[in-house]
């Protein structure tokens, strides 16, 4: 939305500069996005006189002109036509910038005379689209006048409107606004009704659903053409282009009060009624037709921008001809059939409302983005219908001559906004602005709002230009802004002391701590939205109702998620479609099993999608127990007990694969973590192409390591005596789990064993049915002298002893 200084003070009186409208502006809400102001633009320019214009002695096209400026007299090459003595136009001088030509002036000879300045055009300063001589400006400017003062230019503020601020699109009430900002005293003239002299030969039909309320009248014996000079400098001035004076009129008020019109020349309209409906599908029969067993095409519109529309029965079109042919998109465009000329005498002027949904819907289905739409789809004031038709009347009438018929209504406008109680206390209570009860009143009486009663019972009712009104907080925010948001105290927090335990929770802690290992170890971190779609969610064991979204963002994230893992498949399915399969991320976050507090967890989730490139070496580590060791160091990194952790196979949730999957847990009801490859058939729901595999640390589970009592860290402990291996093989159930057997042999004698490796599991010849032989590395570690035979033997025997209570049997 663009206006200059000159139209807003057509509604409003005040002497502040531009500067100080902008920072009201501003204070007051509204987003000020630019100011073009030709003064600092132009500033170089002045007014000078040609004293004389000699023909160039080596050019025939061009003149040596002695000018005078307000330098002095300067001798200046001019090539253009009209460049003659007496003349009085534009100087710039050496060092300024052309707007127009995108250039900075420099002496230079030009055809061997040297010009010391610039004759300028309208268009090279850019006061005009094109230009075909240096201005021509009157006599009585002096000489050193700034061109900005001699060409009229003003600045030009644009900012940009609130969706919930439609009476923003109006001059009108940008001025009641800085008005009630204490600006300056609100001016805007009131509307005084044009009798009419014939009734409406035009009669209007709605259907209420389309369009709830239509005003119109007839204006015979006008006289179209280019509307004056002043109005076309206005439209300029905001970037729209002057048409002839009856569009022209219409643009106007659209800006001026946001109440956007239309104008059908009467001779091009079909029959003397006008219908707003909706518009007709393509399998919608014409009312009064016979069913027919071939479906008519849809309607069609070619609007004034020349394009062909289809329209759909979602869409309010306007039609003639008793209703059958349309002739305009309601509240959008008008159709190019009934748009008016310089041959037009007779016109019956449009002022209707249409609803703000319907109108936006429109827009987006047919691409038009006209000023009428973009007003429409905010809400227009409803009640601005018949007094928005009598302002454009008297305009027509003052600019077209003319004699106005009386005004059709048809339909009815929607209800005014209903009054609410209000104490003016509550604004020091959700504001913290200490204002009087009675600066209030002033300022909402000031907005437009009728005020009654005494406080603190006070009954406010919202104008009809703010809907978006509908509470008491509404109000507490009118009162604050125009009050100024500068005003709100500022009260500081109170001193908390310094944590004894540190700054950050263990839980922050050992989010930190995660990120930081996950990262060394090759994985990227993926930061995704807590939503999911609802189906994905029900395959990881969400989805329920209340955790279904009533106001999403996008149509599928819908729903809490269950787990971070929907999101990181579909990262790592994106980069596979994008040519990057081998994916390592990993996220820390919340996920949610339901909406109480309480069951909302802190979730470490990895996923690796491994797929290499193809190498000669066929062999190489499982890509199960890579991910298997880096959990477990994960969970060492962030203190949990791993030496006591159970592996319970094939325990994991449903999403896991069954046979490729388990959790570590300290018991049943401690679950630390889940882990394995991720179940094909969710894969494929989620169109991910596997393998993948996946953790997910359960951080709150986690026990809380005991607290040291000093925080430095204990004295690095080395043995200086060298380590020893032994190996052993055992024979087991085939059923039982490397990790019962690794566990037994740790515990042996904790002292001395360092650590337990499996290195070889063997089914075959030689074993037993129904038993494997696993075999594993024990490393032994003295601490006080090297170990003599006996002492490795008696340790051996231990060791095989705590292995055959796990039901574990030394091989021959």
């Amino acid at each position: 939305m663009k206006f200059t200084l000159s139209w807003l003070k057509d509604h409003l009186e005040t002497d502040a500069s531009v500067a100080r409208i902008v920072e009201a502006m501003t204070m007051a809400g509204l987003e000020v996005e630019d100011v073009h102001d030709p003064a600092t633009r132009l500033a170089p320019f002045t007014v000078a006189k040609i004293v004389s214009a000699e023909q160039h002695p080596n050019a025939d096209r061009l003149r040596v002109c002695q000018v005078q400026t307000v330098d002095g007299m300067k001798e200046i090459v001019c090539g253009a036509p009209n460049a003659r003595a007496g003349l009085t136009t534009i100087y710039a001088p050496i060092g300024a910038f052309v707007p127009g030509l995108g250039v900075t002036l420099v002496e230079k000879p030009v055809r061997g005379v040297v010009s010391n300045g610039m004759l300028c055009s309208a268009s090279e300063l850019e006061a005009a689209e094109e230009s075909d001589g240096i201005m021509e400006l009157p006599d009585s400017l002096a000489v050193g006048t700034p061109a900005v003062d001699a060409l009229g230019l003003e600045a030009v503020i644009d900012f940009e409107v609130t969706p919930n601020r439609p009476d923003w699109l109006g001059v009108a009430g940008i001025a009641r606004d800085l008005a009630a900002a204490g600006i300056g005293t609100l001016k805007t003239p009131p509307i005084t009704p044009v009798p009419g002299k014939f009734p409406c030969p035009i009669s209007v039909e709605v259907d209420g659903e389309a369009c709830p309320v239509f005003a119109g009248r007839v204006i015979r014996g006008v006289k179209n053409g280019p509307s004056p000079q002043w109005l076309q400098d206005r439209l300029r001035a905001i970037g729209l282009r002057p048409i002839n004076a009856l569009v022209d009129v219409t643009n106007l008020i659209s800006f001026d009060r946001a109440r956007p019109l239309h104008v059908y020349d009467r001779a091009l309209l079909v029959g003397d009624l006008i219908v707003a409906r909706l518009g007709r599908g393509p399998d919608e029969p014409t009312p009064g037709d016979q069913p027919s067993p071939q479906p008519h095409r849809d309607e069609q519109l070619i609007a004034l921008d020349g394009k062909t529309y289809d329209l759909s029965s979602e869409m309010s079109v306007i039609a003639d001809a008793g209703g059958e042919r349309p002739i305009g998109l309601g509240g959008v465009m008008g159709g190019e059939s009934t748009g008016c000329s310089e041959a037009t005498t007779d016109v019956f002027v449009e002022c209707a409302w249409f609803e703000p949904i319907r109108t936006a819907q429109t827009g987006r289905a047919t691409g038009i983005h006209s000023d009428a739409q973009y007003r429409f789809a905010r809400t227009v004031d409803p009640q601005s219908v018949v007094p928005g038709l009598e302002l454009a009347t008297a305009l027509i009438l003052e600019l077209c001559g003319g004699e106005p018929s009386e005004i059709t209504v048809a339909g009815q406008a929607p209800a005014p906004p209903e009054a609410f109680a209000f104490d003016p206390a509550y604004v020091k209570a959700l504001a913290g602005l200490d204002i009087p009860a009675a600066r209030s009143i002033e300022i909402l009486g000031a907005l437009g709002f009728k005020v009654e009663g005494t406080a603190p019972n006070l009954s406010v009712t919202p104008p009809t230009w703010r809907r978006d009104v509908e509470g008491k907080a509404d109000l507490v925010e009118e009162v604050a802004r125009i009050a100024g948001y500068g005003a709100l105290p500022s009260t500081p927090l109170p001193e908390v002391p310094r944590a004894v335990g540190g700054v950050l929770t263990a839980r922050q802690s050992r989010a930190r701590a995660a990120r930081r290992f996950l990262a060394a170890s090759g994985y990227a971190e993926a930061v995704t939205w807590s939503f999911t779609s609802r189906a994905t969610a029900k395959l990881f064991g969400g989805g329920d109702d209340s955790l279904v979204l009533a106001n999403p963002i996008a149509a599928e994230l819908d729903c809490m998620r269950p787990s971070i893992l929907p999101n990181l498949i579909e990262a790592a399915a994106r980069n596979a479609r994008r040519g990057f399969p081998d994916a390592a991320l990993f996220e820390i976050g919340p996920i949610f099993g339901g909406d109480a507090p309480q069951d909302q967890r802190m979730v470490i989730a990895a996923l690796l999608a491994p797929h290499a490139p193809r190498d000669w070496a066929k062999g190489g580590a499982e890509d199960l127990f890579t991910l298997k060791g880096d959990l477990l160091a994960l969970l060492e990194e962030l203190g949990a007990p791993v030496a006591n952790l159970q592996t319970a196979q094939g325990a994991a949730s449903p999403w896991y694969h069954p046979g490729r999957s388990a959790r570590l847990q300290l018991g049943p009801k401690a679950v630390l973590a889940e882990f394995g490859e991720l179940h094909p058939a969710v894969l494929k729901a989620m169109d991910a192409s596997g393998p993948m595999l996946a953790f997910e640390v359960f951080v709150e589970a986690i026990p809380e390591p005991k607290k040291k009592s000093v925080k430095t860290k204990s004295a690095l402990d080395l043995s200086q005596f060298m380590p020893l291996s032994r190996d052993f093989a055992f024979l087991v159930d085939a059923a039982r789990p490397a990790g019962d057997l690794v566990k037994a042999v740790a515990g042996a004698d904790k002292a001395l064993i360092d650590g337990v490796r499996v290195f070889d599991v063997y089914q075959g010849a030689g074993v037993p049915e129904g038993q494997k032989s696993l075999a594993v590395e024990v490393t032994v570690q003295p601490r006080e002298k090297t170990l003599a035979d006996t002492e490795i033997e008696a340790l051996s025997a231990k060791i095989v002893a705590a292995a055959e209570k796990v039901g574990a049997k030394l091989r021959a």
